[in-house]
């Protein structure tokens, strides 16, 4: 068995936090990284805010971000009776005394308790200005010191990777250990805070800080393992899009910054969109498809279709959620009009001109990409216009809009008859204005 044994531990008080989900990843890079094992442990002491249903969407996010354990899960709450014996114990050594019914830890009046950190060096602090604090609450259960402590000396717990939000409760832990007669501490390593673009501490209340999000969003699960890696770390090479064996291999506690890490969203979102590059034309299509379900064209989307078409915009697509809105025009019977784009191109005088030539060339010219592509070129040099400008009323026609998939691919997948009935709908709409 491995003698080095790391742990996460999230309370199911809510979704994953970006924060604990960098947590979890940085403890499995650590514990993969060094042969060694990860723990799953769920600190569900407190009852009145676990719900089942919290710790299945932990289950579930981490399954997501491909992080793996070793062993069953851990229950604090299956464990009562240790913390219990450990309270007693100190109460019997008298290193703890009952207050209000509550249990508090004699903190030594004297004295320094401090480590050596992994990330931020070492860390000290004055016992005179650590209250004796509560170590079972008077309803009988057990704060999260206790529970910390006992764990992680029981489990044989050798790193502990996590915020530095618990600086502060580490010399209380330490106290703790060694009330329990441990020999030693775990390696601490304290990771930096997650910060928003204005460089303020990320906040259920102001920013969108639950992984989940960014899945439903369609941020691919390799491309947020990625980016999360990146947080706080960086590879030594600098190239910071790479497999994950990679980032194992390189990754290393102490080369981990101690200065806050900003959580840029639309870095995340260009690294996903690299993913999204990378994928076969068959991935990507099968990507969008759970997009697609959610749209109320759904039922018109023909699966070969959507391989087809699915790639005219795979290269301008950061989440997957961004796929199907380009796509619409496909697999409606006639595309949905934006009034801004219809003002801005079918109202000039080129409009029709540009329309019914378009429509005599579709109409017999080989359906071919490139045949198309020359024949609205020279359409647009007959009026004098140059192929961006000549093209606009079509686009507009076909697709709806003004800005889209490449127009050519997009014409040649949607095939003549479409094209045309499409064209001659855009000109019934002019002749009724």
């Amino acid at each position: 068995m491995s003698t080095t044994r790391l742990r996460f531990a999230p309370a199911p008080t809510g979704s994953l936090h970006l924060g604990s989900a960098r947590t979890a990843l940085f403890n499995w890079l650590a514990a993969r990284g060094m042969g060694g094992e990860l723990i799953l442990r769920i600190e569900d002491t407190n009852a009145e805010l676990t719900r089942p249903d919290l710790i299945d969407n932990i289950y579930r996010s981490l399954d997501w971000l491909q992080i793996d354990f070793d062993g069953e899960p851990v229950r604090q709450s299956e464990r009562t009776d240790l913390y219990n014996d450990a309270v007693e114990r100190w109460l019997a050594d008298d290193l703890a005394y009952v207050d209000d019914g509550a249990v508090r830890f004699r903190v030594p009046s004297e004295g320094t308790t401090s480590w050596d950190d992994v990330i931020r060096g070492n860390v000290v602090f004055e016992n005179q200005n650590i209250e004796d604090f509560v170590v079972r609450r008077a309803d009988g259960t057990a704060t999260f010191f206790t529970a910390n402590a006992v764990d992680d000396f029981d489990l044989g717990i050798t790193h502990v990777v996590r915020g530095e939000d618990l600086v502060n409760v580490t010399p209380k832990v330490i106290m703790l250990r060694e009330a329990l007669g441990a020999q030693g501490l775990p390696k601490f390593a304290h990771l930096p805070l997650i910060v928003n673009e204005q460089r303020k501490k990320l906040s259920k209340r102001r920013d969108d800080v639950a992984l989940e999000s960014y899945r439903d969003r369609g941020v691919l699960a390799k491309a947020m393992i990625n980016y999360l890696a990146l947080l706080g770390w960086g590879p030594s090479d600098d190239i910071e899009v790479r497999p994950i064996e990679e980032i194992i291999q390189l990754f290393r506690l102490e080369d981990v910054n101690p200065s806050a890490a900003m959580f840029d969203v639309k870095k995340l979102e260009a690294i996903n969109g690299d993913y999204i590059r990378a994928m076969t034309h068959e991935e990507f299509a099968d990507a969008l498809t759970p997009w697609m379900k959610d749209q109320a064209w759904n039922s018109a989307v023909d699966p070969d279709q959507l391989t087809q078409v699915a790639p005219l915009v795979q290269e301008r697509t950061r989440v997957l959620a961004e796929g199907p809105p380009q796509l619409d025009f496909f697999f409606l019977d006639a595309p949905e009009i934006e009034e801004s784009a219809w003002e801005k191109v079918m109202t000039t005088a080129e409009a029709p001109l540009i329309l019914e030539s378009a429509k005599t060339a579709f109409a017999t010219v080989d359906w071919d990409v490139a045949v198309l592509h020359e024949s609205l070129r020279a359409i647009g040099e007959s009026h004098g216009m140059k192929l961006g400008k000549a093209q606009a009323p079509v686009r507009v026609a076909v697709t709806g809009r003004l800005v889209g998939p490449p127009l050519f691919e997009s014409i040649h997948a949607l095939g003549r008859e479409a094209v045309l009935e499409r064209i001659v709908q855009a000109q019934n709409k002019l002749g009724g204005t």
